[in-house]
């Protein structure tokens, strides 16, 4: 059972991969779509003030135009004086206009240039996530099915094995994530405590299950057949050691 769940998760990590793996490429064309929306809506409005600051800057040159043949008028030096204010006051607001529409045209290159590069990687990505979900969902497909079968034989399996312990080996496992832990070198694997040394004997010899006193994973050793050739005296005594069953599976 343990084995099983095992295989389980990691056929569920990589179903939740593969949908991962399309849900951000769709995420991010998402984004660039808006981006560029947003970008065109922008150049929009920059385009329109642009009209209106040329319609300013026809309107303020005819101004300083007919200022400049005010000038030329005067019949003395106090209209001069009052007509070469209002001709640089005037000078100075086209001036500005001028600066206005040079850092608005600079503005609008930037997002145009902009629209651009997202939408050529738009359209890249677009053709990566086609190339992807055919292959994704073929893979996604794969994993659904292996995923179902293995649920089907788990149940089975839940039905055969004793239900006291089956609903223990639940619990734990949805506590801790695994039921299960080897006991090896003196402690438990999964919480890496040292164990007692009656209790690690206990496990060694088989019988009875026994749990983990920190994690309370159950606990199993898995006894190393010996190599050939190595039956000796040292072989027996492993032999005599048993092998302990894990019952969970």
């Amino acid at each position: 059972m343990a084995a099983l769940d095992a295989e389980l998760a990691e056929l569920e990590g990589g179903l939740s991969r593969e949908r991962e793996t399309i849900e951000s490429k769709r995420s991010l064309l998402e984004e660039l779509d808006n981006r560029v929306r947003l970008n065109s809506e922008s150049i929009q409005e920059l385009d329109k003030t642009r009209s209106q600051l040329l319609a300013e800057l026809r309107q303020m040159s005819a101004q300083v135009d007919r200022a400049r043949e005010k000038l030329a008028r005067c019949r003395n030096e106090r209209e001069a004086n009052a007509a070469q204010r209002e001709l640089e006051e005037l000078r100075k607001l086209y001036r500005d206009r001028e600066h206005e529409m040079e850092k608005l045209v600079g503005v609008a290159d930037e997002v145009k240039g902009d629209v651009e590069a997202t939408s050529k990687r738009r359209e890249e990505l677009a053709g990566e996530l086609g190339e992807a979900e055919g292959a994704v969902s073929e893979q996604i497909a794969s994993f659904e099915q292996q995923l179902e079968e293995k649920r089907t034989r788990r149940a089975a399996l839940g039905r055969e094995i004793d239900q006291v312990l089956f609903r223990r080996y639940e619990l734990i496992r949805k506590r801790r994530g695994t039921g299960v832990a080897e006991a090896a070198n003196g402690g438990c694997t999964a919480c890496h405590i040292t164990l007692p040394p009656m209790l690690f004997q206990k496990i060694m010899q088989g019988g009875p299950l026994q749990q983990c006193p920190s994690c309370n994973r159950i606990l199993y050793f898995e006894v190393t057949p010996p190599q050939s050739g190595e039956q000796g005296a040292d072989g027996a005594e492993a032999e005599d050691a048993g092998t302990s069953v894990d019952q969970a599976g």
